[in-house]
């Protein structure tokens, strides 16, 4: 780690955590240059839902480069490009009853969400967007604005701007339904809010500590939207591509945003790539007046394409993920049993499943103690309390309980060092004798 010390900015970030020299990687496991194997319960934070060089999506892309097809086009069309949109149409779009324009941005989820939070201030003629608590959207001015959590927010340089905030499902406790909050600040005049272009959210806040929205919140809030006569935007990037169980995670809630954010998953191969999706009335773009110069990747054009052919044909894949989910849901549920003093507790859905430690500390000692026995696993939320369980969506049962097993002796490790003066403390000071 010697030259990445010396010479990497200091903004680097999980090489902090798992401080080792990564060589190879197959499916769900990784190897560092001492041999050493561990379990990626981390995926690219979200970038590889069908896990390490994928053989059918590696073959796809060896064939094509061997082949000397084009690899960068501008927004050129290309055979690559043609026969992606072709499969995302007639295996995604079409089987759901959907119709909308795909625009490819840049190639990371901050240029979708720069693009989609600027159709939707061009079509309406508004400023305002309005985000939620604990949301994260990406750290490029337009999206960092509409991010809430401090740490991204004051790197900026400067105070963002043109967002609101309001509170997300859960955000002021149970029985407490924050959309009709939205919708009376909306409806009077004399609220202080201005008449918004969009509502930009996440179905479940990855960054923000996994918090779950239901469906009926879910449902309410497309219902406000429409009548206060506001774009809905959903952010599908980290939990799009499958990773809720479904292709698109608000599915099961059964609404129609007017824009969808991807990324991550979308190339299925960890390549970068982003798309917007817009219904076709939102199409107001003049030529070039949202370019890049990479928007025209065609080599995850390739693997977009045969991860779509490959995984989402039929409804088995689905199943899958359903299935597993419910494995991991159900040893975090045990973890959190184990327990008796109620610091832990598990939440998620489908593959997007999390353990609420309630202390940074905590989480990150856990997460810690995870790769010295061969785990990745990172930590999310706003003091970075929950351990998020971003787990290849094509893991084997085998890997999965291996890589699950060590998460459980973990948190076994980490409650073991707390001390016994401690335990009739406010949770968040019980760790203050363990780091001293």
């Amino acid at each position: 780690m010697s030259t990445t010390n010396r010479l990497e900015s200091n903004v680097r970030s999980y090489c902090r955590n798992f401080p080792v020299v990564f060589t190879k990687a197959r499916g769900s496991t990784l190897e560092d240059e001492e041999g050493r194997e561990y379990i990626d319960f981390l995926a690219g934070a979200g970038a590889l839902n069908y896990g390490h060089n994928d053989p059918v999506l590696k073959e796809k892309l060896l064939d094509y480069i061997n082949r000397d097809q084009i690899v960068h086009g501008l927004d050129m069309v290309t055979g690559a490009k043609q026969a992606f949109m072709e499969a995302f149409d007639s295996l995604i779009l079409k089987p759901r009853k959907m119709s909308y324009k795909i625009q490819f941005t840049g190639p990371t989820g901050t240029n979708a969400v720069e693009a989609a939070m600027k159709i939707a201030r061009n079509y309406t003629g508004r400023q305002t967007i309005v985000s939620f608590t604990n949301g994260f959207h990406g750290v490029t001015l337009g999206s960092v604005a509409a991010t809430g959590n401090s740490h991204f927010r004051d790197g900026c340089g400067i105070q963002p701007q043109g967002t609101v905030f309001m509170p997300y499902d859960g955000y002021m406790g149970e029985g407490v339904d924050t959309t009709e909050y939205l919708d009376k600040m909306l409806t009077d005049g004399s609220s202080g809010l201005d008449h918004p272009a969009a509502v930009i959210v996440e179905t479940i806040q990855g960054e923000g500590g996994i918090n779950v929205a239901s469906q009926e919140w879910l449902r309410s809030l497309e219902e406000i939207c429409r009548k206060h006569d506001v774009l809905l935007i959903v952010d599908d990037i980290q939990v799009g591509c499958g990773r809720t169980g479904t292709f698109f995670s608000f599915e099961e809630a059964g609404i129609s945003p007017d824009i969808i954010t991807l990324s991550k998953s979308l190339s299925g191969y960890g390549l970068p790539m982003a798309v917007v999706l817009m219904k076709p009335q939102l199409d107001r773009w003049k030529p070039g007046e949202h370019n890049g110069t990479f928007r025209g990747h065609n080599l995850a054009f390739v693997t977009a394409r045969a991860a779509i052919e490959e995984y989402w044909r039929d409804a088995a894949f689905e199943k899958e993920i359903k299935r597993k989910g419910g494995i991991v849901r159900e040893r975090l549920e045990r973890l959190a049993d184990l327990d008796d003093r109620g610091i832990l507790s598990a939440r998620g859905r489908g593959m997007m499943q999390a353990l609420d430690c309630r202390t940074g500390d905590l989480a990150s000692r856990i997460s810690a103690l995870a790769f010295e026995r061969g785990l990745v696993i990172e930590t999310s939320g706003s003091e970075d309390q929950v351990l998020k369980c971003l787990i290849p969506l094509n893991i084997t049962d085998d890997e999965l309980k291996r890589g699950l097993a060590i998460l459980e002796e973990s948190v076994i490790s980490a409650l073991l060092e707390i001390p016994d003066l401690a335990l009739d403390k406010e949770v968040e000071t019980l760790w203050m004798e363990v780091l001293a």
